[in-house]
């Protein structure tokens, strides 16, 4: 028996010298860091991959299904979130909204660079300014891809409530979730420090510029209620970038111009997908149209004078070729793209940034802080720039003031990714019309329930044993 048990302990010993030597012996087919990002171009192009990583299509779809912009159309097979009923082992949450490896990835991707760029040599002045640009846009990319992370399951202003994990550094160590006050700290530190290492011009917005930065800090200073701040920076954003005329106004989504805009990611026929698909399917032929997903609520549908407002031809369509026994012609017309049957058919780029958005946060922010005379001027000023023979409104009170932006907000910015957010952030239910819900149990999520926050996937839950889960949802 003893000699059994020593043959054993040999054997053993010899397999684990063998396997060191196998772990000693160096990849050939492996690039480090070390060697990917050794010069400033190599950086550059972890710096397009981050880029090319980004998908704002999640959130704009999300902020659809979970709220009052869409309804049921021709195709139904996402009743567990439509209708309010996800748990942190949903198959939808898991497969079409979650964050995580979306979001993470990108910051693991810029912190690679950030870290690699120090290292890196700049031969000459155009290369010495590139590296500061890379090193602006990394930072701006943690910073944007954490704010979403914080919008998806935080998105609480309260200091002592949980946020998300903020990553400085590549890691793949379990790490737990920080609160909201450190967390944007470090978010708004990085957009501070991006900004002046952006450029101003717009020569390139597939890329970060120094607006972008700004409607991001306006943004994020209208979520954390810094209401001075959202003041400063979407006023910075509105002087360098004015609203668009009435007609360049549905250019913006056909690609047409790129008026109001700041920072947008490409799409093409092969690269980023088809934002219109989100909707609808693509069509057979030009008269045979693809199946229809969602198409807009009535809610939305009836809140627009559709003879006056730019939006609503740019938004919305009512397909004669949808006038048909059992199909209905209404349908979003945002991301259109080109012709039925075409392989541009849905295809638009992603708009991130535009002036119309920051108009809204400063006017909200300005009635939070009683200046109801300047929130009113640039809610007044937003309108005539979208209906023509636009009439100046007045508001009597703060409410009736807020109230008005919030309703401006779901006709300018429907399909954008904003609704579901905005509803959580002001503490406001979902309200639907019995028309536009499936039954009757999903016309209303009611203000603050635990849903506005969407759980961490169960996936998650196993790979990461210290983050902590979100109220209301179990393992």
């Amino acid at each position: 028996m003893k000699k059994n048990k020593l043959v054993i302990f040999s054997f053993l010993l010899l397999t684990l010298s063998a396997c060191q030597k196998v772990m000693d012996i160096k990849e050939t087919d492996f690039i480090g860091g070390d060697v990917a990002l050794k010069t400033v171009a190599n950086n550059e192009q972890g710096i397009i991959g981050a880029y090319a990583g980004m998908n704002v299509e999640m959130g704009i779809l999300l902020n659809s299904v979970f709220s009052d912009e869409v309804k049921v159309a021709e195709f139904y097979n996402a009743a567990t979130v439509h209708e309010w009923q996800y748990a942190s082992t949903d198959i939808s949450i898991r497969d079409s909204y979650t964050a995580f490896n979306l979001y993470y990835r990108i910051i693991d991707r810029v912190n690679r660079v950030l870290q690699a760029l120090p290292g890196v040599a700049a031969t000459t002045p155009a290369e010495t300014a590139l590296k500061n640009r890379l090193t602006g846009e990394a930072l701006f990319l943690r910073a944007y891809c954490h704010f979403e992370l914080y919008r998806y399951y935080s998105n609480s202003a309260v200091s002592s409530d949980l946020a998300m994990a903020y990553m400085e550094t590549p890691s793949l160590a379990p790490t737990s979730r920080i609160t909201v006050g450190p967390y944007f700290i470090k978010l708004k530190a990085d957009l501070a420090a991006a900004k002046p290492l952006l450029p101003t011009a717009l020569t390139d917005i597939y890329r970060a510029t120094a607006p972008a930065a700004a409607a991001l800090q306006a943004r994020v200073a209208l979520y954390q209620k810094e209401y001075a701040n959202a003041i400063g920076f979407s006023t910075e954003y509105i002087n360098a970038i004015p609203l668009a005329a009435a007609a360049s106004f549905a250019g913006i989504w056909t690609g047409a111009n790129s008026t109001e805009v700041a920072f947008k990611l490409s799409r093409t026929a092969s690269v980023g997908g088809k934002i219109g698909s989100l909707y609808r399917g693509t069509s057979a032929s030009a008269s045979n149209i693809g199946t229809v997903t969602w198409k807009p609520s009535d809610k939305l549908w009836n809140s627009y004078d559709q003879v006056t407002d730019v939006r609503f031809a740019a938004y919305f369509k009512s397909e004669p070729l949808l006038n048909v026994p059992g199909r209905d012609p209404k349908l979003i017309n945002k991301y259109a793209g080109g012709a039925y049957g075409t392989s541009t058919e849905n295809l638009a780029d992603a708009v991130v940034f535009r002036t119309g958005e920051q108009y809204l946060i400063r006017a909200e922010a300005k009635a939070e802080g009683a200046d109801l005379v300047g929130a009113a001027a640039d809610l007044n000023a937003l309108r005539a720039a979208r209906i023509t023979g636009y009439v100046n409104a007045t508001f009597a009170t703060k409410d009736q003031l807020i109230t008005a932006i919030m309703d401006e907000r779901f006709k300018e910015l429907p399909f954008e990714g904003h609704r579901f957010f905005d509803l959580k952030r002001r503490n406001l239910p979902v309200s639907r019309l019995a028309a536009d819900a499936p039954n009757a149990a999903a016309m209303t999520l009611s203000a603050g329930n635990f849903r506005f926050l969407l759980p961490i996937p169960n996936v998650e839950i196993q790979a990461n044993p210290v983050i902590q889960q979100n109220a209301g949802y179990t393992n």
